[in-house]
């Protein structure tokens, strides 16, 4: 009886590990595609009066046209002319919409261009935060390097990636791993470090790229604190 019991609920529990994350992805594209279709349920009833189709097919049609407007502001956009029109835009938003700047500094950085998103180029890092003597390390993301050799770098918490800390660290804390994608660094976030020593592992210290500084790094010098902005929301 015992061993029917135990089989059983390693049965249930591999049903319930295999099934919710389908159900959970079932109820997220759910919630999206009703969040996204009431927004646009105006234009919706719009195209609903004018050829009294149903409102699915009304939401498939105004999605598509939203895409294709997309496509053809990008492709202005690329243009000479475009780039014009779009920089007056964005100066007379920015005047009447303190907000405006700061969410596209974000969707910019989530979906722009790899080589200018520090999210999606992959800069990942081993920081020591406590200074290049204290052997403690964090995985962060390299945001910015600044011309007198420090890096300013975002260190994600878990399970929530999307909050977290900045940092202002020596060149010699920092150790970028351009073996490991942001993708896979983040995933070890989620899941508050699990996998954190396969990821370390993949290329080991010797393909990791320490900057030059830590060549010429005191080794018995104080630890160098770095400055630290708290509790950032992206």
């Amino acid at each position: 009886m015992t061993k029917l019991k135990l089989l059983l609920r390693n049965a249930f529990i591999g049903g319930v590990i295999v099934l919710l994350p389908l159900a959970i992805l079932g109820l997220f594209f759910n919630w999206l595609f009703r969040a996204v279709t009431d927004l646009i349920q105006p234009i919706t009833n719009i195209v609903i009066r004018m050829v009294s189709a149903p409102e699915v097919v009304g939401d498939m049609v105004v999605i598509l046209v939203i895409a294709i407007a997309c496509i053809l502001v990008g492709s202005l956009t690329a243009t000479s002319i475009g780039r014009y029109l779009h920089s007056r835009f964005d100066g007379h938003l920015r005047r009447i919409a303190p907000g405006y700047q700061m969410v596209k500094e974000i969707v910019t950085q989530l979906l722009g261009d790899k080589k200018n998103s520090p999210f999606r180029s992959g800069a990942v890092a081993e920081v020591k935060i406590f200074g290049p003597s204290t052997p403690t390390s964090v995985t962060a993301i390299v945001t910015s390097t600044h011309e007198d050799g420090r890096y300013t770098v975002f260190v994600p918490t878990g399970p929530n990636p999307t909050t977290g800390f900045v940092f202002h660290v020596p060149g010699e804390a920092v150790t970028l791993r351009p073996d490991i994608k942001v993708e896979a660094a983040i995933r070890t976030i989620i899941s508050c470090g699990a996998g954190s020593a396969a990821l370390l592992a993949i290329a080991g210290p010797a393909n990791a790229k320490t900057d030059p500084a830590v060549a010429t790094a005191d080794k018995g010098s104080a630890p160098k604190h770095p400055e630290q902005h708290k509790d950032i929301q992206l």
